[in-house]
C-alpha cells in the first residue's frame, strides 16, 4: 500500500514554483510505487488552508502536507487544531523566510522531500495559542509586527529574509518615539516595559535570524519571550551585532524569559496589532499559552541520511 496524501498548496508561494515541486515530488513517489492517493487542495484566498485542513477526513489519509510560506503553514496548523485533526504534518518549504522549516532542516528538493515521506521520523512539537488562534513559530508586536505584509513581493524575491529587516530598519526612528507601554504577566511575575518590539516564539529562528530565541526548544512545553526595550539610537547597532551571534539576551535593553502561559496588555489608547507567523493577528490585550506536543511533525530520518 502506498501513501495517501492530503496536500494543501499555496500556488503563489515561493516564486510560484510550489506547484512544480509538488508535481516532481509526486512523480518521484510514483516511480518507487510509494503513492496510493494524492489530493491537492489549491488555496486562492485567505483562510482556504484553514478550511482544507479542518475538513480533512482522517480515515482517508496518512499525512497532511502544507506547501507554502509561514502564513500557509499557520493556516494549516489552525485548521488542524480547530478540527482536532490528528495526522502527521509535513511542511514543504517555499515562500521567503520559512523559519520553522529552516530550523527543522526540512528538505526543499522534490526527491529529498519524497524520500522523507517514504522513510519519515515523527517529532511531537508544541503549538502556541493566542486567544482562539494558533501559531507554530512566532507571534510578534511592535517593530516587526506588520513587516511581513508591508514588504513588496519583488523586494522579498530579490533579497529574501533580509527584505524584512531592511523594511523594519526604516521604521526604527518612529518606533522608538512611539514605544509600546507593554504589561506582561508570566510565571507569577509582572513586567512593565517600554517596548519597541516583542516576540513570543516556539523556535530559535525568527525573521531569518537563526539564534534569535537562543533557548527555544520545539518540544519543551515552553514559549520564549523576547522584548526589545526603548533605547537610544546609538545603542541599536551594538544590539544588532549581538543579535547576529546570539548574545543579545545579555544586553540590558533585552528582556528574555520562558513561560507556559502569559498575558500581554497595553493602554487602551495604544492599538497594538499582532502578527502571527506572517499574518495579521489580534489586538492587545491577549492571553497566550503553549500547547505541549500538539502536532506530529514529519522530519528527515537522520539515520537514513548518514
Amino acid at each position: 500500500m502506498g501513501l495517501r496524501l492530503r496536500i494543501i498548496l499555496n500556488p503563489s508561494s515561493g516564486r510560484e514554483t510550489a506547484r512544480v515541486n509538488v508535481d516532481d515530488m509526486l512523480a518521484y513517489l510514483v516511480s518507487f510505487g510509494a503513492l496510493e492517493r494524492a489530493d491537492v487542495c489549491y488555496t486562492s484566498k485567505q483562510y482556504d488552508a484553514v478550511e482544507f485542513a479542518r475538513k480533512t477526513d482522517v480515515t482517508q489519509y496518512d499525512y497532511i502536507i502544507a506547501v507554502g510560506g509561514d502564513g500557509t503553514v499557520n493556516e494549516v496548523i489552525t485548521g488542524m487544531m480547530e478540527g482536532h485533526i490528528d495526522l502527521p504534518l509535513a511542511i514543504y518549504t517555499s515562500g521567503t523566510v520559512n523559519d520553522f522549516a529552516t530550523i527543522n532542516a526540512l528538505p526543499s528538493l522534490p526527491s529529498d522531500f519524497a524520500r522523507m515521506l517514504m522513510d519519515p521520523k515523527f517529532n511531537k512539537v508544541d503549538c502556541g495559542k493566542v486567544d482562539d488562534r494558533y501559531f507554530l513559530n512566532v507571534l510578534a508586536g511592535g517593530l516587526m509586527a506588520d513587516v511581513a505584509y508591508k514588504v513588496p513581493s519583488d523586494l522579498k524575491t530579490a533579497f529574501g529574509p533580509a527584505a524584512y529587516w531592511m523594511s523594519a530598519m526604516k521604521d526604527i526612528p518612529s518606533t522608538i518615539n512611539n514605544a509600546i507601554d507593554l504589561h506582561i504577566k508570566a510565571n507569577g511575575e509582572e513586567y512593565n516595559e517600554q517596548a519597541i518590539m516583542f516576540l513570543i516564539s516556539n523556535t530559535k529562528s525568527v525573521g531569518g535570524f537563526r539564534k534569535l530565541m537562543t533557548m527555544a526548544d520545539l518540544s519543551d512545553g515552553l514559549l520564549d519571550v523576547l522584548v526589545l526595550k526603548k533605547m537610544e539610537p546609538t545603542e541599536i547597532m551594538p544590539l544588532l551585532g549581538n543579535l547576529m551571534v546570539g548574545e543579545h539576551i545579555y544586553n540590558d535593553n533585552v528582556l528574555y524569559l520562558q513561560t507556559k502561559y502569559l498575558e500581554l496588555d497595553a493602554p487602551s489608547d495604544q492599538k497594538v496589532i499582532l502578527d502571527l507567523d506572517g499574518e495579521r493577528g489580534p489586538i492587545l490585550p491577549v492571553t497566550i499559552e503553549c500547547i505541549h506536543e500538539a502536532i506530529t511533525l514529519i522530519v528527515p530520518n537522520e539515520e537514513e541520511s548518514l
